[in-house]
């Protein structure tokens, strides 16, 4: 099925779902002021009082702080997320160090993006997030490394991917440096996936996302 921005023809509308520092955050604003992206930030939803609150609250952005420990349940959760989402009108979810268990509703299936620092499928999964990626990525020799956008699902780092980009991994590198250079892909590549949904170019087909020509 193809992904289109929704029926409003403005820009398409994000909702960000962060637990950290909110780089990820500031690195899709940046874009969109710099009229590379279509897009607005409808809404900011963070597990847990975070860097990422304070830094969407400075860009007068709608931050809302739901924890997964202050609910019933992962439903309850769940649907708490996804009613946010709904009233703000969201067209793509994006996942930005989201370290909550989120069970997306059939509604957003195919609305929902992450960004992984791995070349998935390798080094994906529990546990695998942030410097734990790299630190893997290091003692397994790896000769490059990367980071993946992908589609979400109820299967974990397992959705379609969208896109991927490589960088090497050299035999001076600290857990820092590697960081460093696949963050700076990753300030290229999400926004481009997030930019050829936005234009409705992305066509998933069972586990293969295919870009379509512009």
């Amino acid at each position: 099925m193809n992904h289109q921005p929704g029926t409003s023809g403005g820009p398409l509308r994000l909702g960000v779902l962060l637990s950290g520092g909110g780089r990820t955050l500031l690195n899709i604003l940046d874009e969109i002021r710099a009229g590379r992206l279509d897009a607005e930030v409808a809404v900011v939803i963070a597990s847990r009082q975070c860097k990422g609150v304070e830094r969407a609250a400075a860009a007068g952005l709608d931050v809302r702080v739901v924890a997964y420990k202050q609910m019933p349940d992962a439903a309850a959760y769940s649907n708490a997320l996804a009613e946010i989402l709904d009233e703000a009108g969201v067209g793509l979810v994006c996942l930005a160090g989201f370290l909550s268990m989120w069970v997306i509703p059939d509604r957003y299936l195919g609305r929902v993006m992450n960004i992984h620092p791995a070349l998935l499928p390798s080094f994906g999964g529990k546990g695998m997030y942030g410097h734990h990626v790299h630190d893997a990525v290091l003692k397994r020799g790896c000769k490059v490394s990367g980071c993946t956008v992908h589609f979400v699902t109820n299967e974990y780092d397992a959705g379609p991917i969208v896109m991927q980009k490589c960088v090497p991994v050299l035999d001076t590198d600290t857990l820092d440096a590697l960081a460093g250079r696949v963050f700076e892909q990753e300030c290229r590549a999400y926004p481009e996936a997030i930019g050829l949904f936005a234009a409705g170019r992305l066509k998933i087909e069972g586990s293969i996302v295919r870009i379509l020509p512009g």
